[in-house]
Order: structure tokens, then C-alpha cells, then sequence
């Protein structure tokens, strides 16, 4: 009897056994699937936005209207965001492909601080011409690769689990089709001739290792991410939103997260560091309706919006308006000194007045205490600098980076001649005459 009770007791452990082993075996498939299935999403979307990406430089080759031209370099910044963070999700941080995530950078930066530029009174130089021929001839390049590429993945049945094991191996990682084809495209990248994106390329030095030195604060985790997005966008929730870590292709870790906006029937996307949780970029692609409010509001409601999430001292230095989006550009005072490279970016719809778009990157990056710049011109002996037809309108100490990359402080002057407003940087130290820029006869607001 004793004997019959125990060899049932152990076949309900074995049974028991057999199925727990059973159960964590397709729990833990299970995983593997859903990784391998995000992994395959980005790649694809990856080389889908490739292909957008050199479609849409060619259209700007292509164009003679400024009316279309900045929109269609905005939209050039979008779709580099949607690679940038496709290429984030793929596990790459084991091989380099650093030249690659430059390039995408670089080519958003440019296409955006040439998207707010006004281009009917500052249009394209010829070397920026030369410089968006130059990209879209490269971008065909990477098109190519990435459609070998991608070729090869459908054609074969490659899996991504087979890259990130084969890259964490010791044995020879190299050996694996995806990261030989990855490894071509970097390397085409790296021989790519120096692309001069003109004046102001000096801005275009921020990368996400210099991002990843400045980082502070305590390292979150996802839902404290939905948390930190649902204060930013002042949202009453974010039930069905979805995040996914970046991966590792980054210097610093953060969290992407799409959030159903319900009311317009779209999504919000952006990015949040994992370290201190701080916002790098937000877009919201909604369409927008016929303008309600004006530009001015609209730069009420940014300035608003970047005090509610702690954005202090920061003060609007320019405004245009595309269709029916307003763009405002906000710099960092330091002891009321403008300090240019400490700067976010915000676009406001005019139909609603809510904000759409964020870019906080430069702000990452230099937001920090500066040395005391040393003042030795006062503003009448800089005013003599100057041209003598200038009527000057408005004065400020600013500091800017020089032609060498190097932060100086200048006194900043706003002046017209002949009806055309002009903003004119003098050395506050040695009187050099450091920048002049011809401003659009637009919504100017002065301090």
C-alpha cells in the first residue's frame, strides 16, 4: 500500500516536473520570439526609412519653391529621427557603427536648422546645395547596402537572436551575414568625403558620448519612463503605450516609447534617457487643422510648456511659422547672459496651441556652468565697432561659438539699415567682429 502511494506521489512529480519544464521552455521561446520580433521590425522599418530618407533628399534637389523646401527638409529631420531610434533598438553594440549613427545625426541636424531658417530672405548657399547633393548621393549608397542586405535576411531566413549571440561570442563574430553586411555599410560610410554643411556646422558637434559624460541623476526604469512622459506631455494617461529600450547602439541608454494619442487618432513618439529620465526629443505627427491662434500665442504656449517641466531661465530667440506650425527657438540665460548652445526647439499647432515637437538634444549637452567669460569692451566701445548706418534696437551679452568651435562672449546687437534687420556679435574681449546675420522682417520680439 506504502509502495503504491509513493510511486504515485512520484509520477505526480514527474508529470509536475515535466510540465513546469514544459511551461518555462515556451515562456522562455516565448521571449526569444517577441525579441526576435522586434529586432526584425526595426531592421525593416530601419531600411524602410533609408529608403525615405534619399527619396526625400532627391526632392529637395529637385525643388525651386522655398515654400516647399523647408517643410521638406523638416521632414528629412523626422525620418533620420525614425532611423536613429530603428538603429537604437538593433543589437549592434558590439561592433563598430559609430560612423553610421554620425551620419544620421549630422544629416538631421542639418536638414532641421536649415527647415527653420527662413529661406526666402537666407536661401541655400551653394555649398549647402553641394552639401544636400552630396547626402543624397551617399544616402543611395546605404540605400543599396541596406537592400542587400535585407535581400539576404528574407532570402535566407536570418534571425537577429543568431547576431546578438554571434556578437557576444568570442569566437569570430564576424562570421555572421548581418553583421558582415552592417560592417560594409559602416565602413562606406567612413569613406565618405567630408560633406561641408557650411555655416553653421560648428553646431552640429554634439554626439551621444558627449551626452552620455553629462548625464546625471538616478537610472529609471520603464514605467517610471511612462511616468515621466505622462508629466511631460501633461497627459491623463498613457494606457497602451508601448517601450522598448534603444539597445546599446547608443553611448547612453534610454527608452522609446509610442503613445496613442486617441484624440487625433495618431502617436506620440520620443525618447527618454535612462539615466536622470530627462527628455531628448518628442513628436507628435498629427495632422494640423486650419490656424486659430497666432504666432505669438503660440510662443506663450511653448514657453509655458517649458516651464511646467522645469526649464527655467530659458527665453525665445526666434519664431517662424510653416502652414499652420509655429517653431520657436529658446536659449539658457546665465546671469542673464544668452548662452546660444544651451537650446531647445519647440513646435506649437496653431489650430489647438499644443505643443507637437521637442528637440532637447544641445540642451543636454551644454546645459552646465560656465567660467566667467571676461567683459573688457562695454557696450558703447563695441557699439563703435559697428557700422555707422546701424540703428541699433536692442543690445545683450551672448555667448556663441566662434569659427573655431570655441564659446565667447560677445555683446549681441539687434539693428536695422534701410528697413532690413540685422543681428551683429562683437568680442566682448578683444572687439572681433564675430558673426552678422540678415534677420526676416518677421514676428520679432524684443526684450
Amino acid at each position: 500500500m506504502i509502495r503504491s502511494v509513493l510511486i504515485g506521489i512520484l509520477a505526480v512529480a514527474i508529470v509536475g516536473t515535466g510540465f513546469w519544464g514544459y511551461k518555462e521552455h515556451q515562456e522562455k521561446n516565448a521571449i526569444l520570439i517577441k525579441s526576435e520580433n522586434n529586432y526584425q521590425r526595426a531592421f525593416h522599418e530601419l531600411t524602410y526609412n533609408i529608403d525615405l530618407l534619399h527619396d526625400e533628399l532627391g526632392s529637395t534637389l529637385a525643388m525651386n519653391s522655398r515654400e516647399r523646401l523647408s517643410p521638406s527638409l523638416a521632414e528629412v529631420w523626422r525620418i533620420t529621427s525614425e532611423a536613429q531610434n530603428d538603429l537604437g533598438q538593433l543589437p549592434l553594440a558590439l561592433m563598430p557603427f559609430s560612423k553610421t549613427e554620425e551620419y544620421l545625426y549630422k544629416i538631421g541636424e542639418f536638414s532641421y536648422r536649415h527647415a527653420i531658417r527662413d529661406l526666402n530672405q537666407d536661401p541655400l548657399s551653394e555649398d549647402e546645395y553641394e552639401a544636400l547633393q552630396s547626402l543624397y548621393e551617399q544616402s543611395g549608397e546605404i540605400q543599396n547596402e541596406m537592400r542587400k542586405v535585407q535581400s539576404m535576411v528574407l532570402r535566407d531566413n536570418l534571425r537577429w537572436m543568431d547576431v546578438e549571440m554571434a556578437l557576444a561570442s568570442e569566437e569570430e563574430p564576424l562570421d555572421n551575414a548581418i553583421v558582415n553586411g552592417f560592417h560594409i555599410i559602416n565602413e562606406k560610410v567612413d569613406g565618405f568625403s567630408e560633406v561641408n554643411f557650411g555655416a553653421d556646422a560648428s553646431s552640429l558637434s554634439t554626439n551621444d558620448e558627449e551626452i552620455a559624460e553629462k548625464l546625471s541623476g538616478d537610472s529609471i526604469d520603464d514605467q517610471e519612463a511612462l511616468l515621466v512622459a505622462q508629466k511631460f506631455l501633461d497627459l491623463s494617461s498613457v494606457d497602451g503605450a508601448e517601450v522598448t529600450e534603444t539597445g546599446e547602439g547608443l553611448a547612453y541608454e534610454a527608452y522609446s516609447l509610442t503613445i496613442p494619442d486617441e484624440k487625433h487618432g495618431t502617436n506620440i513618439t520620443m525618447d527618454i534617457t535612462k539615466t536622470g529620465g530627462h527628455p531628448v526629443w518628442m513628436l507628435n505627427e498629427r495632422d494640423v487643422d486650419v490656424q486659430q491662434i497666432s504666432l505669438n500665442e503660440g510662443s506663450e504656449n511653448a514657453k509655458a510648456f517649458l516651464e511646467a517641466n522645469g526649464f527655467d531661465n530659458m527665453q525665445l530667440v526666434d519664431s517662424k511659422q510653416y502652414d499652420n506650425i509655429g517653431v520657436f527657438n529658446f536659449t539658457g540665460l546665465m546671469d542673464n547672459v544668452r548662452v546660444y548652445s544651451d537650446s531647445v526647439v519647440l513646435e506649437v499647432a496653431l489650430d489647438e496651441g499644443d505643443v507637437i515637437g521637442f528637440e532637447g538634444i544641445a540642451y543636454l549637452d551644454h546645459n552646465y556652468n560656465r567660467d566667467d567669460f571676461s567683459q573688457e569692451l562695454s557696450i558703447e566701445e563695441a557699439e563703435e565697432r559697428l557700422n555707422p548706418n546701424l540703428d541699433v534696437m536692442e543690445h545683450h551679452l551672448a555667448i556663441i561659438e566662434n569659427e573655431l568651435g570655441e564659446e565667447v562672449l560677445c555683446h549681441e546687437f539687434y539693428g536695422v539699415i534701410n528697413n532690413d534687420t540685422y543681428r551683429i556679435f562683437i568680442n566682448a574681449e578683444d572687439g572681433k567682429e564675430e558673426q552678422v546675420e540678415k534677420l526676416a522682417n518677421a514676428e520679432k520680439i524684443y526684450r
